[in-house]
């Protein structure tokens, strides 16, 4: 028998409990979401009101940039969409593109700033603009083994192709190759009795312009990711972040988040990795300039010539001709500046509705089946120099920024860094529900393979079986819930 005391202790808890998820206990004992203070705004101040409704919902401005601040991030922004050209070229501020590329354009990827999707067909159906493979292979030699313990490498790239599969070259140069997607229909019933068919890719490399590739070759399929809110992401303190990893799981809930350990070309020396479907980056500037050489074949002060993937198996491609001028970068520091500028301020919007019933609803279940553990929905950002409408903001990105094994479902089975095959960082979820809004469709995670917020779920294994097996365990009309609360995120 509970004793009055104890009942007393008992209620403490449950409303800290309560009080941690966001929730309220109504007079019928029932639990309600309650809508936070400032989680409507989910950039702090920097949240944008412009467009949120329109294929310019990603697209805005952080608020508070004020009018220098805007001016710059214009000019970032024609920097990001404008298309590169082979060397040499009368347009010297653009040439140098390649040899051998992905896109001729940030834009091309990150279609109006926001995620891209799997082709709707195989090539030469769909040309595959904003997926990609990365590729490697195991370490073959000590110095292999030295750079990867050292975290100077994240991976040992594939030796005729490199780290990056790019499909297109310049004039009198071939692309490496094509990639080949296959899917496989992989049923799910659920615990009312709904069957949910998801699709399981398994990928190959056909038309290969340089030869064989590697015995050992590992494959990893990557989607380009939504670009809102990554100045707030990279102000998010380290210690705040470190504060949440568990490696060895000390409180038994089943969740061991792992840091992301990699090299900072800027500090050199080992920093904490945030950026990235596996953490592989740690700075918005590191993230960007190896866009700019793995995409697009392009020169920064970060990454040199040969830029890109050019290996010592391509002659032809390390001696095309550049776009450099005087020893200065295909990608000046000035244009270097300006897109960072621009890629650390695209605001984040507003929410939909959160403060409706059924969102309100999913909030909690999102909350009590345990999505929390690792989509930790807020933070509090740390002072950025220059950058005053990005400082100390209360922010809810609703990820941990940690690696964490999702399971054998989702595996690539390709290490990088300290990430093995099976672990992949918690991406931020603010603005999923406008994926459909900015570009058309809803394919998630890092392959695309969900078509929905359901199928994504579903997906997830490893240390997220539990709340997956819960989310199957719920009613449609929770299902319904928390999908709707995920979407006004």
């Amino acid at each position: 028998m509970t004793s009055e005391t104890d009942a007393v202790r008992l209620g403490l808890v449950s409303a800290l409990i309560m009080c941690a998820c966001g929730l309220s206990a109504a007079g019928d004992g029932t639990r309600l979401a309650n809508l936070e203070a400032g989680e409507d705004r989910p950039g702090g101040a920097a949240t944008t009101n412009r467009a949120t409704d329109t294929r310019n919902a990603f697209s805005q401005a952080s608020a508070g940039i004020g009018f220098e601040g805007e001016s710059r991030f214009k000019v970032g922004n024609a920097i990001f969409r404008k298309t590169w050209v082979s060397a040499p070229a009368s347009t010297k501020s653009s040439d140098g593109l390649g040899p051998i590329y992905n896109a001729r354009a940030c834009q091309h990827c990150h279609l109006k700033d926001g995620r891209g999707h799997t082709p709707a067909g195989n090539w030469p159906d769909d040309g595959a603009v904003s997926m990609f493979l990365r590729l490697s292979i195991p370490p073959q030699t000590d110095e292999h083994k030295r750079l990867l313990a050292e975290h100077r490498a994240n991976v040992i790239p594939e030796p005729t192709y490199g780290g990056q599969l790019q499909d297109l070259g310049i004039q009198d140069h071939a692309g490496e190759g094509r990639m080949h997607i296959e899917y496989a229909d992989a049923p799910v019933e659920l615990g009312d009795g709904t069957v949910v068919t998801l699709r399981r890719p398994t990928y190959r490399v056909t038309n290969l312009g340089y030869g064989p590739m590697h015995p050992q070759t590992m494959f990893s399929p990557r989607v380009a990711p939504q670009m809102i809110g990554l100045g707030l992401l990279e102000a998010i303190p380290e210690g705040a972040i470190r504060a949440n990893t568990d490696p060895q799981d000390n409180n038994g809930d089943g969740v061991s988040g792992r840091a992301s350990e990699v090299w900072s070309h800027e500090k050199q020396q080992v920093a904490l990795g945030r950026f990235g479907w596996k953490a592989g980056n740690p700075s918005v500037r590191q993230q960007g300039s190896d866009a700019f050489a793995g995409d697009m074949g392009l020169s920064t002060r970060m990454f040199a010539r040969p830029a890109g993937d050019c290996t010592q198996a391509q002659e032809k491609c390390r001696a095309a001709p550049t776009g450099e001028q005087n020893g200065k970068p295909e990608v000046t520091k000035q244009m270097l500046d300006l897109v960072i500028f621009y890629s650390q301020n695209l605001a984040v919007p507003k929410r939909r509705n959160p403060a409706s019933p059924q969102v309100l609803r999913g909030k909690q279940i999102f909350n009590s089946i345990g999505c929390v553990a690792c989509h930790i929905p807020t933070f509090k950002t740390g002072p950025i120099n220059g950058q005053p409408h990005l400082s100390n903001q209360r922010v809810w990105p609703y990820t941990d920024l940690l690696l964490h094994d999702m399971g054998e479902g989702l595996a690539d089975n390709r290490p990088e860094g300290v990430a093995n095959g099976r672990e992949w960082r918690t991406p931020p979820l603010w603005g999923i529900g406008l994926t459909q809004t900015v570009n058309g469709h809803t394919f998630f995670l890092h392959d695309g393979r969900a078509r929905g917020i359901e199928e994504a779920i579903l997906w997830h294994g490893g240390e997220a079986a539990a709340v997956r097996d819960s989310y199957a365990a719920l009613s449609k009309n929770e299902r319904d819930a928390l999908v709707a609360f995920v979407n006004s995120l």
